[in-house]
């Protein structure tokens, strides 16, 4: 993708200097928000390496499929609440909105993040509606 190109998570800035750079492994995401976009990134990318490596090690499936037919086209993404808890501990409310054969679909969840070693980590999520 683009350096320049606006970053799919959102956020209104560049993909070389929002989610670009945690996805090359430049630089680890800041925040657990931080972390939830680059995921969001790389669902629209189709990047299962980067999914499975910012995935916590104790919920990580040994494998992850993108390889639905069509394809969704993801749309947009709204972070609704980012909250701290415990230390290196936090959750991230979201909504992402995607087609699926023309078809809009939304996922709404509300995602749970520790932090390791300095690497903010996905551990797992509870979906609404």
């Amino acid at each position: 993708m683009n350096s320049t190109a606006p970053c799919p998570c959102g956020s209104g800035h560049a993909f070389g200097t929002c989610c670009g750079p945690a996805l090359s492994g430049a630089r680890p995401a800041s925040t657990a928000e931080a972390l939830m976009r680059s995921r969001y990134t790389a669902f629209t990318l189709r990047d299962t390496a980067y999914l499975l490596a910012s995935w916590h090690p104790s919920t990580r499936p040994e494998h992850l499929a993108l390889d639905e037919q069509p394809p969704p086209k993801w749309i947009g993404l709204d972070v609704r609440a980012h909250r701290p808890l415990i230390e290196n501990h936090a959750e991230v409310e979201f909504l992402a909105r995607y087609r699926v054969g023309g078809r809009a679909q939304r996922l709404h969840e509300t995602s749970r993040f520790v932090r390791e070693g300095g690497c903010w980590y996905y551990v797992d999520g509870d979906i609404h509606g």
